[in-house]
Formats: structure tokens, C-alpha cells, sequence
């Protein structure tokens, strides 16, 4: 994509022992699929380590493909108190990644997406799934869910920034 009007969006779903990433580009009203996978960590690797795995390896991703704008899901839950605090260990380095990046982020909540992308905040995993697969024109539902998530979260991102810039135009 070589216009002006395209823009490279690069959906993110945190956590600590995976982060799903996805990419899409944007032109217009069209939305284009990139690329998608995981950053994976172990349970038995320090704290230290793990959130240095997850800013490595999203810093060389980020620079790979050059995302003009991110998004990332909201944290939202306090069910679990230690795997919130680590989710949210794992999401201020994401946060720094594109700071450093220069790359403006964006956050939502999983009903924001949900909505976006099916008219319903309460639409199951199987059919946000098949709604990312369907739009981006792909064989199969991405896999692992975390990059499925990563993905509808840059569709989201795409659609309300569309939608943020014709309200701003006025059309």
C-alpha cells in the first residue's frame, strides 16, 4: 500500500503469558490484512524476563511493520488480583513500546470491540472469530485467540477512527 490515505494499524491484546499482535492496513474504507501471531512467555521465567521478552520482541515487530497508529484492549477485570497486577506489568511496557515508537495508541474495552464488530457487546468468541476472518477475507479464524483478539482490535481501531474523521470532515 503506497497512497497517502493508507494507514497501518497494529491491534494488541496484552498479556503476560501471551500477547497477541495483529496488523492491518487501512485505506479508506477498506481494510486489508497484514499479519498476526503471538508473543509467548513460560511461567517458570523470572518476571523480569518475561517483560523483557514481550518489549523485545514487540519493539523488533514494531519496527518490522511500521504501525502508524495501535490499539490495545482496556483491562477491565480484578477477578484474579495477581494475574491482573502481571497483565498490567505486561501492558505498561507495551505502553512504552509505542511510546518510544512514536506510534499513538488507542485503548478499548472487549464490549467497544464486540459492538464494533458485530452490533452486539455480549457476541461470543466463535463469532467475533468469524467476523475477523470474514472481513479480512482470510481461509480460517486466526489462531491463537489472543491474535484473533489482536486483529479485532485493530478493526475496531480502524472503524472508529474512520468514523472519529468523517464526524471531524463533517460528511
Amino acid at each position: 500500500m503506497s497512497t497517502a490515505s493508507c494507514v497501518r494499524v497494529m491491534g494488541v491484546d496484552p498479556g503476560l503469558a501471551s500477547v497477541g499482535w495483529g496488523v492491518v492496513d487501512r485505506d479508506g474504507a477498506r481494510i486489508f490484512y497484514r499479519a498476526h501471531g503471538c508473543i509467548s512467555t513460560r511461567a517458570d521465567m523470572p518476571m523480569n524476563e518475561r517483560l523483557a521478552h514481550i518489549r523485545d520482541t514487540l519493539a523488533e515487530l514494531t519496527h518490522t511493520w511500521q504501525p502508524a497508529e495501535a490499539a490495545m484492549e482496556a483491562l477491565f477485570f480484578a477477578k484474579n488480583v495477581t494475574s491482573a497486577m502481571g497483565v498490567s506489568e505486561a501492558r505498561g511496557v507495551i505502553r512504552l513500546v509505542f511510546h518510544d515508537a512514536s506510534v499513538p495508541l488507542s485503548e478499548y474495552l472487549p464490549t467497544h470491540v464486540k459492538q464494533a464488530a458485530t452490533g452486539s457487546g455480549q457476541a461470543s468468541k466463535t463469532d467475533m472469530q468469524n467476523f475477523i476472518r470474514m472481513v479480512l477475507g482470510l481461509s480460517e479464524i486466526p489462531k491463537p485467540d489472543h491474535a484473533a483478539d489482536a486483529l479485532a482490535l485493530a478493526l475496531c481501531h480502524c472503524n472508529s477512527e474512520r468514523f472519529l474523521a468523517m464526524a471531524r470532515t463533517g460528511r
